[in-house]
């Protein structure tokens, strides 16, 4: 049987992909598929609206939820070949910072540490990356109302703290993968060199760099 991760994490900034190709292993995996479900956060609409007065409760309603959803994962059927999520707990904590004033910052780390300190730790971590013009595309492709009020300054920012986090990220093993340059949806040579790079359980940190048919 082939090795392979347990539960493997797809993370990035908003429009990188995530859902896409954390989709995509599920489906070939034929596993379980966590995801962050943020059409649920009745705050949301409100924070891309007015910031300032819809970060706490929009970052509380996301930890509860992600803090409920790995719990459940924890208690559920360790036998489960894979596990595929399109959230990484602690960026509840990058949006945090991103967003809330130093005091409701510091009531949140009280209740992120009540919540998170057993959760699951991922066998893989897939870093999806792409430049702000790239998002901004796929958010106003994808057409979710809301999202078209996000801000270029915001995304910028946004993908900073993701560059930021990831560069000293050491709890698992990492992928990283300039989402533009793959096709994971269309290109089946990207999506297959993929899963032979997932299936060999990298260590540490690697990058996955695909070649071009004919080359």
């Amino acid at each position: 049987m082939t090795e392979r991760p347990d539960f493997i994490v797809i993370e990035g900034p908003i429009g990188v992909g995530k859902t896409t190709l954390a989709t995509c292993l599920a489906e070939t995996y034929g596993c379980d598929l966590l995801l962050e479900g943020a059409e649920e956060n009745p705050f949301l609409s409100q924070f891309y609206d007015n910031p300032k007065s819809a970060a706490f409760p929009t970052q509380l309603f996301f930890l509860l939820q992600r803090a409920k959803q790995l719990q459940a994962l924890r208690q559920s059927d360790m036998f489960n070949p894979v596990r595929i999520s399109d959230f990484l707990i602690e960026k509840d904590r990058l949006f945090a910072e991103l967003t809330l004033t130093d005091d409701e910052l510091a009531l949140y780390e009280q209740v992120f540490q009540q919540l998170t300190f057993d959760v699951p730790e991922p066998d893989l971590v897939i870093y999806l990356q792409a430049p702000v013009h790239v998002l901004r595309d796929r958010i106003s492709q994808r057409g979710i109302d809301y999202e078209q009020q996000i801000e270029s300054t915001y995304l910028e920012r946004l993908s900073e703290t993701y560059v930021n986090f990831f560069h000293h990220y050491t709890s698992a093993p990492l992928l990283i993968i300039n989402s533009v340059d793959c096709d994971f949806v269309n290109n089946r040579n990207d999506y297959e060199m993929l899963l032979d790079q997932i299936n060999s359980k990298p260590k540490g940190r690697s990058y996955f760099n695909p070649t071009p048919l004919g080359f």
